[in-house]
């Protein structure tokens, strides 16, 4: 079955934007770990406006599932934070400054020897590499020669066009069809395959039908966002049920 780490940065913003400790992005990791999740994802960026860079040094103290930390490895304070706490996976996303959400992949081509040169440190701490790419066969083929592990499919496009396509018709079709091409390639060039950004409850079910050799889909935004109308618990447990 296909996994399901749930990014709790949300659970930071809020916290954030009021001081203090509530919610306790601490305890929402135990929480999502005890509601059935297989993985905690954070991603925390440069100036921490959600998860801080200690959020990841205390939850490490206490997860028992997948740790997956996803960041931009051209920050040297992210490398060190990644090599201090040692998770399950890094994941690495080409994010720039102030970027409010991840919305590109890699250029796997343009970048091949810097990705080669990083994905080996992390490699030889014993962290398992996924690096971020668009539904583009080049790219993954690109991603193969750098020596990552995984790749993690960027699903933004996806899920807008799935969105506006009618439940009838070739609409939804169409918005998968670049997404199982780069996953069989990336399947035949034995890479593992994760997915993430904007899958929620109405695309997920769909796409993992589309590639059933999917390892791992990391949902952050609509999952938290879900969970303010159904509780936090009912939530991890209903996006569980569309990987089944």
């Amino acid at each position: 079955m296909t996994k399901l780490s749930v990014n709790i940065n949300k659970m930071a913003t809020l916290r954030n934007s009021r001081g203090g400790n509530n919610p306790d992005v601490v305890k929402a990791a135990m929480d999502v770990q005890r509601f059935g999740a297989d993985g905690v994802t954070v991603h925390p960026r440069p100036d921490e406006r959600h998860i801080r860079y200690n959020d990841v040094r205390e939850i490490k103290k206490i997860i028992t599932t997948e740790f997956n930390i996803e960041g931009n490895c051209t920050e040297q304070k992210f490398i060190d934070l990644v090599l201090e706490t040692k998770p399950d996976q890094v994941t690495l996303v080409p994010d720039t400054h102030g970027q409010i959400t991840s919305d590109h992949g890699w250029d796997t081509i343009q970048n091949k020897d810097y990705l080669k040169d990083i994905i080996a440190v992390f490699k030889k701490a014993g962290i398992r590499v996924s690096i971020f790419v668009d539904p583009d066969v080049k790219m993954v083929e690109g991603a193969a020669a750098t020596g990552t592990d995984r790749i993690e499919l960027y699903t933004e496009g996806y899920a807008k066009q799935y969105a506006m396509a009618p439940s009838t018709g070739s609409g939804r079709q169409q918005a998968i069809e670049p997404y199982i091409a780069a996953a069989k390639k990336a399947n035949q060039l034995g890479l593992g395959l994760n997915a993430g950004h904007d899958l929620d409850l109405q695309n997920l079910k769909y796409f993992k039908q589309n590639i059933p050799w999917l390892d791992e889909v990391s949902i952050g935004h609509a999952l938290i966002c879900d969970a303010i109308y159904l509780g936090f618990e009912n939530a991890v447990q209903l996006y569980r049920r569309q990987l089944m």
